[in-house]
């Protein structure tokens, strides 16, 4: 098995969990803010959605010569989120499905100027940034849907609102 077999298999998986959470935010709360510094609740869902994809099409490339802008743009409806969901991990898995080991033990880089700003084996950076960075960003969603008292989903385990252990 290939390094990016498991990652992308990981990605699958954790999709589904993704899903589910994106299909519960409300239409009416897409503009709400939990902090004036904070992105909307539709910026953060859309961001959710898209992060696998947009990450995926980097961690292709060998270097980036500039960092990217980080605007991020808001959900104009909660329709669209999952369908986002759905694009960006077929994304994900035809920019980076067909690298061997080789490739994924190779040096990424992110550049600045002409110099390294964040250099790494491109196997970190998937798995920090396209992974590690998306899990976070789902779980700030699963604290926006509480504070707008929205029922939250099972996500590796019981919730409040959700026990899949139960009968």
């Amino acid at each position: 098995m290939k390094m990016i077999d498991g990652l992308l298999a990981e990605l699958e998986q954790e999709a589904h969990t993704t899903r589910r959470v994106l299909e519960r935010i409300p239409q009416a709360h897409l503009s709400w803010k939990p902090h004036p510094k904070s992105m909307s609740l539709g910026q953060l869902a859309l961001h959710v959605a898209t992060v696998p994809g947009n990450v995926a099409e980097l961690a292709a490339m060998d270097a980036i010569p500039n960092p990217p802008s980080f605007v991020q743009a808001e959900a104009a409806t909660a329709s669209e989120l999952v369908p986002a969901l759905t694009e960006s991990v077929a994304k994900a898995k035809r920019a980076l499905g067909g690298f061997d080991d080789a490739k994924m033990g190779a040096m990424w880089r992110l550049q600045s100027g002409g110099k390294d700003i964040m250099a790494m084996p491109r196997v970190a950076f998937v798995r920090a940034i396209m992974l590690n960075h998306w899990y976070h960003h789902r779980g700030q969603l699963l604290v926006y849907l509480r504070l707008l008292n929205q029922s939250v989903p099972s996500v590796y385990g019981p919730t409040a609102d959700e026990n899949p252990f139960a009968e």
